[in-house]
């Protein structure tokens, strides 16, 4: 069975987030280390899209995770987890937060993005320009590089998309380049 059926199946063909029944899509979470039926969720274009860019997040939306926060599923937890964090200033996610509970290894799953750390203690990712990349950026190199431990040469001007950041290092970020992920340094990168 695919894995976008098991998902409509698991979900009941709704959102697992906000219950929308429509325009709904597979999404990985970020920091999943395989696309599996535990790293992914069936979400609607409008959880997603918010998920995606932080500018265009609608608090009022996520009021829908009070229910979704208690899914049996790791991964919709997980991403509840993730937007309540976001949210947690305007003081009812923080309730809803303080209620949650998580294994110690989903916990660090939940904060491998960022999410939820205050802004002083975030590192900034910026590119060989100087820009700030954020989780979900598409970027391109700059220049050829070798990869490490392999025989493969990642070429200029190879775009990398849905890229993620590395939370313990500024100049380190991770992407797909010909199937594979990689770490690449930001130095050798230019945001699209």
């Amino acid at each position: 069975m695919s894995l976008e059926r098991e998902l409509k199946k698991r979900s009941g063909e709704k959102c697992e987030l906000c219950s929308s029944e429509d325009h709904l899509q597979v999404f990985t979470l970020e920091g999943a280390k395989e696309e599996s039926l535990k790293t992914q969720i069936y979400a609607c274009k409008t959880c997603v899209t918010q998920i995606e860019d932080p500018e265009q997040t609608e608090e009022n939306h996520w009021r829908c995770l009070n229910d979704s926060m208690w899914n049996e599923n790791e991964a919709v937890q997980v991403q509840a987890w993730r937007m309540l964090s976001r949210l947690r200033l305007k003081g009812w996610p923080q309730d809803l937060l303080d209620m949650m509970y998580f294994e110690e290894d989903v916990l660090e799953w939940a904060k491998s993005t960022g999410e939820g750390e205050d802004e002083e203690g975030k590192l900034i990712h910026r590119d060989v320009n100087g820009v700030i990349l954020e989780a979900g950026d598409s970027v391109v190199l700059i220049k050829d590089l070798k990869v490490k431990g392999t025989s493969m040469v990642a070429k200029q001007g190879t775009a990398v998309r849905r890229i993620s950041l590395d939370h313990y290092n500024e100049k380190y970020i991770e992407g797909k380049v010909d199937g594979q992920q990689i770490v690449i340094i930001t130095d050798y990168v230019k945001r699209l």
